[in-house]
């Protein structure tokens, strides 16, 4: 990641009480769900995977977020 993309996301991240690894994770999750497939780059057997593990780790995304 370039560095100064990599310094406005972490300014983005702290003006919002949110850690630089949670906005992070949300960008991947947008793209992951809306961007790749939209561009066919991800098979859905992935899209599958990403999408139950997601579900069963939403809470602790939540609390780490916190």
């Amino acid at each position: 990641m370039r560095a100064e993309l990599y310094r406005d996301l972490a300014k983005l991240a702290k003006d919002n009480g949110q850690t630089t690894t949670y906005v992070l994770e949300q960008a991947a999750e947008h793209y992951i769900r809306f961007v790749a497939p939209a561009q066919s780059v991800v098979r859905p057997e992935i899209m599958a995977h990403v999408r139950r593990s997601m579900n069963k780790n939403r809470k602790l995304l939540q609390l780490l977020a916190q």
